[in-house]
This record gives structure tokens, C-alpha cells and sequence, in this order.
């Protein structure tokens, strides 16, 4: 901000103005220091670190990337553990280029970020078709499928900038557990364990409201994935076509038995890469 714009700048207390909603202040945040990405933790694994790890596997180098909120989080921890996240350029919504992605409630931070822009300048470069790839989340997919993220009975959660972000991307990734409510699962000896269903089922037969279009996804010719940490999915003409699923599960039990939802699976089907559900790094590099 210029100077001759500011008449006085007061420091807050740390208990009520916070840099996020997590951190007080974290200088990594605002270009003051520059963190090894060593330093950054990886993720358990868990189904969530699953779910980040197939999505990371649809990144290519020199790509331009959108995160979204939630589950797509992860993609950006996974692509520093496996060292190759400065082989494309991560971006997200609240204007950061480059650098790694803050998850949890410092998402919309950067670590190391190249810059820093005004968020409806960030949208201007999403409205202008620069996506090469987005990962968002799941919370609702139809037959045809739609996603649904912004109204769920009563309550209207609203779209934001899902709508911007996933029409003008070139390719998109969406990332969620099949179920929700009270899922309980473990990855043991390089399988996925299923200990306790969840209560909602996320595929269903029509969505509540359509926040992505599967039809317009289609008529443009945009290849589309929903990724799980069970099960991949596919937009086809036809509709979903289920085409990899978790060691360890079954498919009729754990996979077609929680879609309601019209599914076709694919004669090709097969085992998610064994990788993705191992203990240290993948060794994955993308193409």
C-alpha cells in the first residue's frame, strides 16, 4: 500500500487480529522469510493424504494450478513432500502465485509465494481461461455428473468462486470420501480399511442444485475426474464410468452399494496405484 495513503498503523492484539484464522503471524506468510519445504510436515496417512495423492498424480510440469478448500488442500503438501511442487505454478483464490498452499484455517495463505495480487485480479486470470488443472472438493455429485457445493436444504452455503474456477479450467479434479458422517477408515499393509461407514452418501441420483455442470463439462469437451479415496470416477458421455478402485475394498460392498447415483464401470477397471497407499514418499514425478 502506498505510504501517502496511510495516516497511522496500529498493532493489534494477538487475541483478536490474527494474519489467518490459525496464525497469529507466520512470516513465510508475507515473503519476510522463505521456509525450506523441508520444514513442512507431511501429511499423515489417512484417507485424506489418499485422496491428495491421486489428485497430485494429474499434475503435469509447467502447469498452472487452482487448490480449492478442503480435501484439494492436500495436493499442494504431497506435491512439496515428493519434491517436484516447483515444476508447476500452485495458485489460489485469494491471490497467492507460486509456493506452497497454507491448508487448514490458513487456507488462503501461501507459503513462499512468488506474489501476491488482488483476489479479482487473481479471478481475471481464472476468467481468462489460464487453468491448466483445479482440484476442488465433493460434496454432492449426480448421474450426470453435476457437483453440488452451495445449497443443502435450508441452508445456502453460496458458490463463491467455484463456478469462475471450474467452468474456465482446462481440466478438473474433484477430490472428497465417497461417504460422510461418522467414516472411519485406516490404511494397514498397503490396503484401505473401511472400520465404520459413513452415514451420507455424496453420489446420489440428482443433485439439490447444480453448482458444476456435467452437461456443459461434456458439450465443451472437458475431461473431468472425481477421485475418492475408495474409487475414481470418470465423466463420460454416458455419465459417471467408475475406473480405479482402493486395494482392500470391495467393490460391490464398498463402492457401488454407497452410489446412488448412476454409475457404469469400466471394463478397464483397476487397482489404484499401490503407491499412493504406502508409508514414506511416492517417487512420483509428474509428466
Amino acid at each position: 500500500m502506498p505510504g501517502l495513503l496511510v495516516d497511522y498503523v496500529v498493532i493489534g492484539d494477538k487475541d483478536k487480529f490474527n494474519q489467518t484464522f490459525g496464525e497469529y503471524y507466520n512470516p513465510a506468510y508475507c515473503g519476510d522469510v522463505k521456509v525450506p519445504l523441508s520444514a513442512i510436515a507431511p501429511m499423515p496417512l489417512d484417507e485424506r493424504k489418499v485422496i491428495a495423492r491421486r489428485a497430485a498424480m494429474e499434475l503435469t510440469t509447467d502447469s498452472r494450478v487452482n487448490l480449492g478448500i478442503g480435501m484439494p488442500e492436500g495436493v499442494a503438501s504431497v506435491a512439496a513432500e515428493e519434491g517436484f511442487g516447483h515444476l508447476m505454478t500452485m495458485t489460489v483464490e485469494a491471490g497467492g502465485f507460486g509456493g506452497v498452499p497454507a491448508g487448514g484455517l490458513s487456507f488462503g495463505a501461501t507459503i513462499n509465494a512468488e506474489a501476491m495480487v488482488d483476489q479479482s485480479y487473481m479471478f481475471d486470470f481464472y476468467d481468462g481461461g489460464n487453468l491448466d488443472l483445479t482440484c476442488l472438493g465433493i460434496a454432492q455429485v449426480d448421474s450426470e455428473g453435476n457437483l453440488n457445493v452451495s445449497k443443502f436444504g435450508p441452508r445456502v452455503v453460496g458458490c463463491g468462486g467455484f463456478i469462475n474456477i471450474s467452468q474456465n479450467a482446462q481440466k478438473v479434479v474433484f477430490c472428497g470420501t465417497l461417504t460422510a458422517g461418522g467414516l472411519e477408515e485406516k490404511i494397514e499393509d498397503g490396503k484401505l480399511i473401511i472400520c465404520k461407514e459413513g452415514k451420507s452418501k455424496k453420489f446420489v441420483p440428482q443433485v439439490e442444485q447444480v453448482t458444476f455442470s456435467g452437461k456443459y463439462a461434456r458439450s465443451i469437451g472437458q475431461p473431468v475426474l472425481y477421485i475418492t479415496e475408495r474409487a475414481v470416477f470418470r465423466l463420460e458421455e454416458s455419465g459417471l464410468v467408475l475406473t480405479e478402485i482402493a486395494p482392500g475394498v470391495d467393490l460391490e460392498r464398498d463402492v457401488l452399494a454407497q452410489v446412488e447415483a448412476k454409475v457404469r464401470v469400466s471394463p478397464q477397471l483397476k487397482l489404484m496405484d499401490a503407491c499412493i497407499f504406502g508409508e514414506g514418499r511416492m517417487n512420483f514425478r509428474p509428466g
